[in-house]
């Protein structure tokens, strides 16, 4: 997915609306550090795109492996702001997104669905991605990108992400059974998923300023 033309093809088609007024806005929270752009569509509708991204290492112990985890999120967003109580709205749209753990077996041997494997003969690494590149979106929140003047915004909400996928390689040499890694790496990867199945429903909570003029 090439996010910087998405981006683009957003704004150009963006561009095409009467807009009686517009802003720019930079946030971080959940999604990442970023920046939006709106515009009023209607007295009580506005529109904006965005664009987030962060990244952060930890460990990660989901099964009886130990992985070194790093989080790469990367999300591009388009919503529609409605706000029939002032500053006050209710927020939709979709969020295309490359949100994903990128994994590496920690230690001197790996216990994997039972069995122990030297991490010697046996590499392991893998990644976690999320089931929809492109997320719906559905969430409240308080001030418009587009209004007038410095302002605060902020945004709760969910990003339906759904469950996430995880792919494990590993090496088979030396005296590893190479069936036997396949069918304890198979049960590894839905045990990875099952752990993290809880991302589906991805909290999102942002907060950030604007210059709207």
């Amino acid at each position: 997915m090439n996010l910087a033309k998405i981006f683009i093809a957003t704004a150009i088609v963006a561009a095409t609306f009467p807009a009686q007024a517009a802003g720019v806005g930079v946030r971080a929270g959940t999604t990442g550090v970023g920046a939006d752009v709106g515009w009023n569509l209607a007295p009580t509708l506005n529109a904006r795109v965005g664009y987030s991204a962060f990244s952060y290492s930890h460990h990660l112990n989901p099964t009886d492996v130990r992985y070194d985890a790093k989080l790469k999120l990367s999300n591009l967003s388009a919503l529609l702001d409605f706000s029939p109580l002032g500053p006050f709205r209710l927020t939709g749209g979709v969020i295309a997104n490359d949100n994903k753990y990128n994994l590496a077996g920690t230690g001197s041997s790996y216990r994997i669905n039972g069995h122990t494997y030297s991490a010697s003969e046996v590499g392991l690494s893998g990644t976690v991605k999320s089931g929809r590149s492109l997320a719906p979106y559905l969430g409240i929140g308080y001030g418009n990108v587009a209004g007038a003047g410095v302002n605060f915004y902020f945004d709760l909400g969910i990003m339906f992400m759904g469950s996430p996928k995880a792919s494990l390689v590993a090496s088979c040499g030396g005296s590893a059974n190479c069936a036997q890694l396949r069918n304890d790496l198979n049960a590894e990867q839905a045990r990875i998923q099952d752990d993290l199945k809880r991302f589906k429903y991805y909290p999102v909570a942002n907060i950030g300023l604007t210059i709207g003029f």
